[in-house]
């Protein structure tokens, strides 16, 4: 698998940590509106949408998560990612689902994809990156004091980019271009949470249906969206020219 042009984007604006054990079966592999994604990324994100939280089982995530043709599939005891690339497209992407370790089921699930596209013969770039996630939330997480509104979307989006690292953490040692992916999903987080502590007020327009826009210094232009309801927080990404 090619990882030389995702690390490039990753070290231009420096490292995010990511952890320890998993096993990987190894495979060959190849805005925020639904509207302006592009036919392939609705095939990838099928799997991430056919799984519900609470309800989708490991035997349920594992009949629509894998592609054997294309795909590496990476699990733990409690995480499994389908990892895959198009040389051809310069595109790399992953379904991950977590599990709650007494009721087995979907508590966490995400889907990523980024376009190394070079530019194009106009001279402009094609890069772009597309992330969406979908948690259940702890007590601890949804009863912690807050300040006001603003000061509650911080802490709920830092402990999504906790999760994001911690799930991927565990399979990242035996999967190197998932950990590179984490690498970058927590970068963009990263530079959000920056600006978002700056001054706060933005973090009142997550949850607009536009969401929140920012600037990433290697995929340019982009836009997050958080809305919580109950105990679950959605978060969707759209970075660059092909995605947003």
């Amino acid at each position: 698998m090619r990882a030389t042009g995702l690390l490039v984007v990753v070290c231009c604006c420096g490292l995010c940590g990511c952890g320890v054990a998993g096993r990987s079966e190894a495979r060959p592999s190849e805005g925020l509106a639904e509207a302006k994604k592009p036919s392939f990324e609705k095939q990838l994100s099928a799997s991430y949408h056919q799984t519900e939280l609470k309800i989708s089982n490991s035997a349920d995530v594992l009949a629509t998560i894998h592609r054997l043709e294309y795909e590496m599939l990476s699990h733990s005891k409690s995480v499994v990612a389908s990892l895959g690339q198009n040389q051809k497209d310069y595109k790399t992407w992953f379904n991950m689902v977590a599990f709650d370790e007494n009721t087995l089921t979907a508590k966490r699930k995400y889907f990523f994809v980024v376009d190394e596209s070079p530019k194009t013969w106009l001279g402009k770039p094609r890069r772009g990156l597309m992330f969406d996630s979908e948690m259940v939330l702890e007590r601890e997480v949804l009863d912690k004091p807050c300040a006001g509104e603003s000061d509650r979307q911080v802490v709920i989006l830092r402990q999504v980019s906790k999760n994001v690292r911690n799930d991927i953490g565990q399979l990242a040692q035996d999967n190197e271009m998932l950990g590179i992916c984490g690498m970058l999903i927590n970068q963009v987080l990263e530079t959000v949470l920056q600006k978002l502590q700056a001054s706060p007020v933005p973090a009142t327009k997550l949850s607009d249906a536009g969401g929140f826009n920012f600037d990433h210094m290697t995929l340019g232009n982009g836009r997050i969206q958080m809305v919580v309801t109950d105990d679950i927080v959605k978060v969707k990404i759209r970075l660059g020219g092909p995605y947003n």
